[in-house]
């Protein structure tokens, strides 16, 4: 056998970059500044100098420069319509992507000053808190956000406040407040807890809830220090609706033996959108303002209402639950502003946009989206199945009712005249692992293996763990958006079997090598690098460390 040297690549990178640049300062091919050019890629950026990263550079370089070269930088992001991970859209039509344009420098905040826009913020507001069953009588009150986490801290923060008034009022102490949530709930619900110091219940989920939070371990963990529950409304993991109402009534029965009264946040970023519109509804059971323990509601405008990211919701059901002093008052922009949010200046052409889909769509236009969602999602889960290989872990693919997996049999294709409603009510996603009798046939193959090669193909499938407690499971997940086309859809599939197959016919050694740099987390994994709430039912430590998005500066 020969032998073989480690190589280095940075190194020899390194040393090509110094002996370039010792070159280029011998060859004057450039004007000072090399400004003066023919192309982008004949100034000084092209072959003498790297683009600055770090320090703003002394002289500017021209427009159609940094363009082409910002561009081609961007080549290297993944496309958008294959990020099968994420639930935020990236399409909408011309005439919308128009009137954002159009509308692009207003701000949210200048009230006086776009008056049109803030009666389209209102509008959208009255829409919505229909969509979600506000009661006659009711006088609902809410605002656009810059997404479901702004929205979140909103109406954890009103609920913490109005428990801490009855406390004061019952001259009780407001020193141990407690939220429930499962802990599946997304990173949000967990930075609500910590930033405004309120003791986190998270409480396992598992196969026998569904992957969701349990209605009997809410029993257990609730007392006189809770402020309220968060129910999600469309899990991120597996696409499951948590029991709104189940928990409700739990609540209910709490109320009646103790007198306190603990209220309900429903977190429907993706549901909230999807819900209100498809045959399934949340499964029969009611989950918005028709329970009157649901006190308020948030969703994403960006995930399945259909807008570019940058647009959230949160609708009370009534004015009486938003305590008037989180409302402040603003007149130093010309006019008086009633303002509940985390944030001043926000985008406005977003909302704009928001009404657009709203007018435009009109009820029928969103159910057909979402009932073709649901059905692409049930061809892709029926399809996975099929092969043998892999079982889905979501089960909106399953007659209603049907929960578990009963084989290869049960992967039956539906007809035409289905709707969602003969099936599991959920979000339009499918979650999905290798199968158990795949495992014990090729017990040397990693699921992991199968996200790299496919993300060769531009797809962006990931592959993570399930909460704590049933994280020794891994899944892959796809999040089936408007832009997942039949075709797109039948591509996919054709791949993920053709992978499979590739990846069961590979080298044990070719396999270790793809298996070395594993970078798929969908849940952005954070440590809990900060304070630890050890409260019961919390069933797990640092759970996902949370470092991306925290950028240092580099000298």
């Amino acid at each position: 056998m020969s032998l073989a040297r480690h190589v280095d690549p940075d190194e020899i990178i390194q040393n090509l970059h110094d002996m370039h640049m010792k070159d280029a300062g011998k060859h004057h091919t450039h004007t000072k500044g090399g400004t003066s050019h023919i192309t982008p890629y004949s100034t000084r950026y092209a072959s003498k100098k790297e683009i600055p990263k770090f320090k703003i550079p002394h002289e500017g370089a021209p427009a159609d420069t940094v363009h082409q070269m910002l561009k081609d930088e961007l080549d290297l992001d993944g496309i958008p319509n294959l990020n099968l991970a994420s639930f935020v859209g990236t399409y909408m039509e011309k005439s919308a992507q128009e009137l954002m344009f159009e509308n692009i420098s207003k701000n949210m905040s200048d009230v006086d000053e776009y008056p049109a826009m803030m009666q389209m913020h209102a509008r959208c507001v009255s829409i919505i808190a229909h969509l979600w069953g506000v009661q006659k009588g009711e006088r609902a009150i809410g605002s656009a956000t810059t997404g479901s986490s702004e929205a979140i801290h909103l109406g954890g923060l009103a609920m913490k406040r109005r428990w801490q008034e009855r406390r004061m009022a019952d001259g009780k102490d407001t020193l141990k407040p407690n939220i429930i949530m499962g802990a599946n709930a997304q990173v949000a619900l967990e930075k609500f807890a910590r930033y405004f110091e309120v003791e986190a219940r998270i409480l396992p989920v598992s196969e026998k809830s569904n992957y969701r939070l349990d209605p009997e371990l809410v029993k257990d963990n609730i007392d006189e220090n809770t402020i309220g529950v968060f129910v999600i409304l469309g899990s991120t993991y597996t696409g499951h609706y948590e029991p709104v109402e189940e928990i409700s009534k739990i609540l209910d029965g709490f109320q009646e033996k103790t007198g306190v009264d603990i209220p309900i946040h429903v977190d429907a970023a993706s549901g909230g959108f999807v819900a209100p519109f498809t045959f399934a509804k949340a499964g029969g059971a009611k989950w918005n303002f028709e329970l009157p323990r649901v006190k308020s509601i948030n969703t994403s405008g960006h995930k399945f209402g259909l807008v570019y990211a940058g647009v959230g919701w949160i609708i009370w059901r009534d004015e009486s639950y938003l305590p008037k002093h989180l409302v402040f008052e603003l007149h130093y922009l010309g006019g008086t502003e009633e303002s509940y949010t985390l944030n001043f200046s926000r985008p406005g052409a977003q909302i704009i946009a928001q009404y657009y889909n709203l007018i435009h769509l009109g009820f029928t236009g969103y159910q057909q989206i979402m009932e073709n969602c649901l059905s692409n999602a049930r061809l892709l889960s029926k399809s996975l199945e099929a092969t043998g290989w892999y079982t889905c872990v979501s089960d909106i693919h399953r007659k209603k009712g049907v929960r578990s997996f009963a084989g290869v049999k049960e992967a039956v294709f539906g007809s035409e005249d289905e709707t969602s409603a003969d099936y599991n009510a959920g979000l339009p996603v499918v979650a999905f692992r290798f199968s158990d009798e795949f495992k014990k046939e090729f017990p040397h193959l990693k699921q992991e293996t199968i996200s790299n090669l496919l993300r060769a193909k531009q797809y962006i499938i990931p592959n993570y763990p399930l909460p704590p407690n049933e994280d020794k499971i891994e899944i892959l997940r796809v999040v089936v958006r408007e832009s997942m086309s039949f075709d797109l859809l039948d591509r996919l599939i054709s791949d993920i079997c053709a992978t499979t197959q590739n990846l069961i016919e590979s080298d044990q050694a070719d396999l270790s090598i793809l298996s070395k740099n594993k970078d798929n987390s969908a849940e952005k994994t954070h440590s809990s690098s900060g304070s630890h709430n050890e409260g019961k039912g919390q069933g797990h430590g640092g759970k996902r460390p949370m470092t991306e998005g925290v950028h240092r500066s580099v000298c």
